[in-house]
């Protein structure tokens, strides 16, 4: 796969941001070098390793879930910019 203008208009879009037409070839150009290393990754023989969910064997130390006191309804939306009532109000995001 390679990228196009055309390609990261559309990445550009979806991902809300704006881009310069100066930041275009760039742009254009690392995305096809993270394509290319991919490929290349894709062609290592990975037979016989095990699938990693994690880089290392550690495992975390945890504490148990205890109840604690909340932080009162008034208190939280003190410094909200909008609330409705008892909700933070914040613009809408999907169309």
């Amino acid at each position: 796969m390679k990228i196009t203008h055309e390609t990261l208009h559309k990445i550009a879009h979806l991902a809300r941001l704006e881009v310069r037409a100066e930041e275009e070839g760039p742009l254009v150009e690392s995305l096809n070098g993270v394509l290319t290393w991919m490929e290349q990754l894709n062609e290592v023989d990975t037979t016989g390793v095990e699938p990693l969910t994690h880089i290392s064997a550690e495992i975390n130390v945890l504490r148990e879930d205890e109840p604690s006191p909340q932080l009162p309804l008034e208190r939280a939306l003190r410094n909200a910019p909008a609330k409705d009532e008892s909700y933070f109000r914040v613009p809408k995001v999907i169309e």
